[in-house]
């Protein structure tokens, strides 16, 4: 088969996409071309379905219809010169140029390199024929219709936008009334006279446009409408009479557009007329109400409900809160007259999606800072519509809720700022009464920060205010710094949970003795348990790092005391809440007080114990102490290394870190509770305190040698491993394991050091530490676990045992070893009602399986007193 053949086989076979390829350039070179003009007629097309022409002038619309006529002209000229139609050598590049290796180029090409060779002539048409298969797998280009490179001003998508408006509030109808206005009109005229309208509401209504020659007589429209009238045919022929406003209509005018400004006729008269009675519909006045009185959130924000309403929705609203004077009580610092001030004006927030013609939504501000938190004050809502008209509320009298400070101290501050923004005549009065407050500090502050900025912002009012008049930014400043200084003693900083857990319970007390609202009850509720429950996992990790776990109270237990006094601890608090928020405040004190002398039983029993050590924890802390080395070892090579790169840099730092490891060292060896002299844990025989094994001071981490080093606290670990105490499980086997990779990784790091590889030896001595992180974790799982599997026969044990012991709430058990006390805890007329509460709880736990069994046998063991 020759060359020309399979070429004409293979563009017969292509003969498809190539005519689909080719119909993509034609549109691709129209688009480009063409796109002034379909953006020109798209333009007009809008403009007309829009009515634009019946709102102008006649004259108006002709210079317009002549400007788009020139456009669309110079348009089509434009894309005539551009447009080049393409050949059909043009599509098979195309098609060519999307192929692998340009197939039909190749089929296309003759062979001129060793032609009469056989070799080479059978070698090319394998190739041909290779290529031929090839371009049969053609598929038709995609066009490019992108013309923004041409339209860089996006002229196309403003003609497109104006198209999609028109759909969507105008109409294709509107297109004929052009017609009228053409100066070749005569046939018009001379089929007679004709006319039409439409009556338009205002755009904020969203109604439709009505259409008059559809309408019966009597039309009922909203106030605010327009109507247009056009007449056709001879001048005089038809007219417009109207009585619905005072606006006169032009004379001989065509189009006649007039407000309905009354209810009245509107008429045709002549050939063909017609006359609709015409009611006009009010607009409504929007209506607003206050729904609920004024409250504070639980972050003391103001919060007042609200509900709005009208026929066409609400545009805007406004709340306007001022002073209420008459009800000021008028003592102290409010004695003088105030500082005239502007009324809070805030904006009421309106739906973002949806409908506004009525909603119910709730005005949320933060009003804290202001001078008139807390203060009785008066409210009116206003409300808006797109008409213009506004809807008032009626004038109600609330307080101006806000937060509220119930630390004594940061109660007092938060007043003298309050009588400072009152008048600045009052400064002198507030620098008194500050004096007066600080005069003994001793327990009065928790922390010497509050105290400092108290008697720094003292003295600077003192200052001040004894040679000058305030200005308004130094009371802006002062009033600042009181609120931060208030703040800073009521929320404090303080990191202990114990404090935390304190200061809520003082603030809950304090909130009972000044009345509380519901929500402030329950936001000092929810920081009370919040604090509780941090103060209950401290102790709980102050234990597990202490080792303070008595002989006759193991781990289990300890988990099981926990758990149970967190229940008891949480249904106190409920009942508190309960209390306060029925206003029974003398019991709901009570019952926090009670709840205090718990938490103080409670620190109490975590902190009761022995000292000894069971031979797991002896091994756990070893390991610790071994992880400790390796780490301070790890950092030592680590220092090495880059004294290798750069030698001076670090020389000094370097020093200091030793000495100060060193003297860590030390005291880390007294600090464990042993005497000087006695050995440590994990110490070899022979050891000096401070001295790491292998025989370097730890002080002094340049005259030992890392390799020795690192080969003693590997025999170090070897011996542990020797001493481990007997652990059953998966959790044994995974700490033995953990422990055999660390000798394994700690012997590769001893390698390293001698090959003064110090890179290598800090990625072995890493591996090392995770591996012993992760043994000493495996290690407490598997004592753990062992502790669980011996908590029931302790228990058991511990049920029976006399002699004078406490429950886990701290309370004393008697003699008898039954748990409980004697103590009244409820001394109100609710106390038979709380016993069945408590029978019915404490028979639903011991009956849930999946209990640990020293708490279900716990639960029986008090299930017996009742």
């Amino acid at each position: 088969m020759t060359d020309r053949s399979i070429l004409a086989q293979t563009l017969i076979r292509v003969a498809r996409p190539l005519a689909l390829t080719r119909a993509g350039l034609v549109a691709e070179r129209v688009a480009r071309a063409f796109w002034p003009l379909w953006s020109v007629l798209i333009l007009t097309l809008g403009l007309l379905m829009l009515g634009v022409q019946d709102l102008v002038r006649v004259e108006a619309v002709w210079a317009t219809g002549a400007v788009l006529a020139v456009l669309a002209l110079g348009a089509l000229v434009y894309g005539a010169r551009m447009f080049r139609w393409p050949s059909r050598e043009e599509a098979l590049l195309r098609l060519d140029a999307s192929l692998t290796g340009r197939p039909l180029q190749t089929l296309r090409d003759a062979q001129t390199v060793g032609a009469g060779d056989l070799g080479s002539e059978r070698l090319w048409a394998a190739h041909q024929a290779r290529m031929a298969e090839r371009a049969a797998q053609a598929r038709a280009v995609e066009p490019d219709l992108r013309v923004s490179s041409r339209d860089r001003f996006g002229l196309r998508f403003v003609a497109l936008t104006i198209l999609m408006v028109s759909v969507l509030f105008g109409s294709v109808w509107r297109v004929g009334s052009v017609t009228g206005m053409a100066p070749g009109a005569g046939a018009a005229l001379a089929a007679g006279p004709s006319w039409e309208g439409w009556i338009e509401p205002p755009l904020y209504t969203g109604l439709p446009v009505l259409y008059l020659a559809d309408l019966d007589d009597e039309i009922r429209v909203p106030q605010g409408s327009k109507a247009t009238i056009r007449l056709y045919g001879e001048v005089g022929a038809l007219a417009v009479e109207q009585n619905v406003t005072d606006t006169p209509a032009e004379d001989g005018a065509i189009a006649q557009v007039f407000p309905l400004d009354r209810d009245g006729q509107i008429a045709i008269t002549g050939p063909g007329g017609q006359a609709w009675q015409v009611a006009l519909t009010p607009d409504a006045v929007p209506q607003v109400v206050a729904t609920g009185p004024a409250r504070a959130s639980l972050r003391g924000e103001f919060q007042l409900p609200f509900q709005a309403s009208d026929d066409h929705g609400i545009e805007m609203g406004e709340a306007e809160i001022t002073l209420d004077l008459s009800r000021v009580d008028r003592r102290y610092g409010l004695t003088i007259d105030p500082e005239p001030r502007e009324a809070i004006r805030l904006p009421l927030p309106l739906p973002i999606a949806g409908d506004r013609t009525a909603f119910s939504q709730e005005l949320i501000d933060d009003l804290s800072e202001h001078p008139y938190a807390n203060m009785p004050v008066t409210i009116v809502l206003r409300a808006t519509d797109a008409a213009g008209q506004t809807g008032v509320s009626e004038r109600f009298k609330t307080e101006l809720a806000a937060r509220r400070f119930f630390d004594p101290l940061a109660a007092t501050l938060i007043e003298q700022r309050r009588d400072l923004l009152w008048s600045r005549d009052n400064v002198r009065r507030i620098v008194q009464v500050m004096k007066a407050v600080s005069w003994q500090p001793e327990g009065l502050f928790r922390s010497d920060t509050a105290y400092l900025r108290m008697r720094v912002l003292l003295r600077r009012m003192d200052t001040v205010s004894r040679y000058t008049r305030l200005s308004d930014a130094q009371v802006e400043d002062m009033a600042q710094a009181l609120w931060d200084l208030a703040l800073l003693i009521e929320d404090g900083d303080l990191d202990d949970a114990r404090e935390r857990m304190q200061r809520a319970q003082e603030r809950l007390s304090e909130a009972m003795k000044n009345g509380a609202t519901n929500e402030e009850i329950a936001r000092l509720m929810q920081e009370l348990r919040d604090a509780t429950q941090d103060y209950m996992r401290q102790l709980s990790r102050e234990a597990a790092e202490d080792g303070q776990m008595g002989e006759e109270l193991s781990a289990e237990q300890m988990e099981n005391a926990m758990r149970l006094g967190q229940d008891d601890l949480q249904a106190m608090m409920d009942r508190i809440q309960e209390l306060m928020e029925q206003g029974r405040m003398a019991e709901a004190q009570q019952a926090l007080e009670e709840l205090q002398r718990m938490m103080e039983n409670m620190r109490v029993t975590q902190g009761q114990g022995g000292q000894q050590q069971s031979p797991g924890q002896q091994a756990m802390e070893g390991l610790s102490e071994t992880l400790r080395d390796q780490q301070g070892l790890s950092d030592q090579a680590f220092r090495d290394l880059q004294e290798q790169f750069n030698p001076n840099a670090n020389r000094g730092e370097s020093q200091q870190n030793q000495g100060r490891s060193g003297n860590q060292g030390q005291g880390q060896q007294h600090g464990q509770g042993q005497q000087p002299g006695q050995q440590g844990q994990g110490q070899q025989p022979g050891q000096q305190p401070g001295q790491q094994p292998g025989g370097s001071q730890s002080g002094g981490g340049m005259e030992g040698d890392l390799a020795n080093r690192q080969q003693a606290l590997r025999d170090e670990l070897n011996r542990q491993r020797g001493n481990l105490p007997g652990m059953s499980g998966e959790a044994g086997q995974a700490a033995r394991e953990a422990l055999e990779r660390a000798e394994r990784a700690m012997r590769g790091a001893e390698d390293a050091l001698r090959s003064d590889d110090l890179a290598e030896a800090i990625d072995q001595q890493a591996e090392a530490m995770d591996a012993l992180r992760d043994g000493i974790r495996n290690m407490g799982e598997a004592m753990a676990e062992e502790q669980r599997q011996a908590g029931s026969q302790q228990g058991q044990a511990q049920g029976n045992a006399g002699g004078e012991q406490n429950d886990p709430l701290g309370r004393n058990a008697g003699t008898s070893g039954e748990m409980g006390s004697q103590r009244d805890m409820l001394q109100d007329r609710d106390v038979y009602r709380r016993a069945l509460e408590l029978e019915e709880e404490l028979r639903r736990r011991s009956g849930e399986g999946d209990r640990p069994e020293v708490e279900r046998d716990y639960l029986k063991r008090l299930l017996e007193r009742f």
